[in-house]
């Protein structure tokens, strides 16, 4: 005799549960602004000064302060890259990424000009919600599809896209 075990519930998924932005090689760094003006920088683990600094993370965060002050009260977290850290990627500089692109995107005005917003990238799912609008791909002539299924190794989940809805 063998228990009865079901199949588990798939919870839903939309476009708007998930950003998929670049990631980019570099390191860690946190600029955080406190109520009455405070300001420290941080690397992943620590915080950090001009002269204690993580690759010139935290002098660059200081000679920036002014236009730094615009991210407002709270933690920034984003990634310097550039010139000697990871990948290098063929500058002759380091820049500042800020992760937060729903807050940071383009869109908003008060984004530090010394800072960059990750870059997002197309969704898949988007695409996956075309193709299904145009008929089922595994019923050919069946004209609503009711979306699909989306598997994540990393954490063993299962999350469904439905598209009428």
């Amino acid at each position: 005799y063998m228990e009865f075990k079901s199949f588990q519930k798939i919870p839903r998924i939309t476009n708007e549960q998930y950003i998929i932005t670049e990631k980019i090689d570099g390191t860690n760094a946190v600029i955080a602004i406190g109520e009455n003006g405070e300001f420290y920088t941080g690397s992943r683990n620590r915080w950090i000064t001009p002269g204690d600094d993580n690759f010139g993370f935290s002098s660059w965060a200081h000679e920036n302060k002014e236009e730094l002050l615009k991210l407002g009260v709270g933690y920034h977290y984003g990634e310097w890259y550039g010139s000697g850290i990871q990948r290098g990627y063929n500058l002759n500089e380091k820049r500042f990424m800020l992760f937060n692109t729903l807050r940071w995107g383009h869109h908003n005005p008060n984004t530090p000009n010394c800072c960059e917003v990750a870059t997002l990238l197309p969704h898949v799912i988007t695409e996956c919600v075309e193709l299904l609008k145009k008929g089922s791909i595994h019923i050919p002539g069946y004209e609503r599809p009711e979306g699909f299924v989306i598997y994540t190794k990393l954490t063993n989940q299962l999350y469904k896209y439905i598209i009428e809805k």
